[in-house]
């Protein structure tokens, strides 16, 4: 009876594994089958979105400030249709749509990417202008290093000689005119550190700097005085006088005019410019902020 029972036994559990062996691999087999057509399926439908739509459908989130949804259809236009019209254009929308999310990074990398393949076509000047905002966005107070002021310049230079005759180069120029008053003032600031430390050498470098490379700032009037104190502690009175000359030249009403001539005085000398200064030849190109 004991084997009997076990024979028994192992007829149902035999016709049980039989019948998943059946019906198991059938349900792995047809999920796998889902799973493969949903994918195929949502795939399909992405690879044959029109480029057209998907362009359209950017410039219309972008309109409507759903700059995310934007920036997702220009990548999709770009991505599935790579050698497209659409895609060229997209590259740049795209790169606008970072700027505008204040993603700089990604905006100033689509848009030199967009200036490699496309440096001849109308809309390269805009990209050379989008690099150039992202840059300016990110300019720093005069306490932190002018990295991005530099860059702007640079860039923005570089858009006003390449596009002369782009909508852009207007304010391009004012963005220039900023940066290097960020990078003048940055100077300024080094050069009153080494000044109120006495290093009046390193000083000098500065305020000269500022003098010969950013005529067009506010802060020359200020590096002029400095550099007629910095000379007239050094002993250079010569320096200084021309110094103090060329500030009352540019600017007679200043205030700084003012203190460097009573700087002066106190050694019994008053502003007279040598033309043989590099102060003098530097003071004909001082046109003011």
């Amino acid at each position: 009876m004991f084997f009997k029972r076990i024979g028994q036994s192992k007829a149902p559990h035999r016709a049980v594994f039989l019948a998943l062996s059946v019906v198991v691999p059938s349900l792995i087999l047809s999920a796998c089958m889902s799973s493969e057509k949903d994918v195929d399926l949502s795939t399909y439908v992405e690879q044959t979105e029109p480029a057209d739509v998907l362009y359209n459908q950017g410039l219309a989130n972008l309109n409507a400030g759903r700059l995310q949804e934007a920036s997702r259809k220009f990548s999709a236009v770009d991505r599935q249709h790579p050698y497209s019209e659409y895609a060229r254009k997209s590259m740049v929308m795209g790169a606008f749509a970072d700027y505008r999310q204040g993603n700089y990074t990604e905006a100033i990398g689509s848009a030199k990417r967009y200036l490699t393949l496309y440096p001849s076509t109308d809309d390269a000047a805009y990209a050379q202008y989008i690099i150039g905002l992202s840059y300016y966005r990110q300019i720093k107070d005069v306490t932190q290093d002018q990295k991005e002021a530099r860059q702007t310049v640079q860039t923005m230079q570089d858009l006003v000689t390449r596009w002369p005759d782009s909508e852009y180069v207007d304010d391009a120029k004012e963005k220039i005119r900023f940066a290097n008053d960020q990078l003048a003032g940055k100077e300024m600031q080094i050069g009153r550190y080494y000044l109120e430390r006495r290093e009046y050498i390193a000083a000098v470098k500065r305020f000269r700097n500022v003098v010969e490379t950013y005529s067009n700032t506010r802060h020359v009037e200020e590096a002029l005085a400095r550099l007629t104190e910095s000379y007239y502690a050094m002993g250079l009175t010569s320096e200084a006088q021309t110094a103090a000359a060329v500030l009352g030249t540019n600017y007679p009403d200043s205030v700084w005019y003012k203190d460097s001539y009573k700087l002066l005085q106190t050694g019994g000398l008053e502003p007279r410019e040598n033309a043989g200064s590099w102060i003098a030849k530097a003071g004909k190109l001082i046109t003011g902020a």
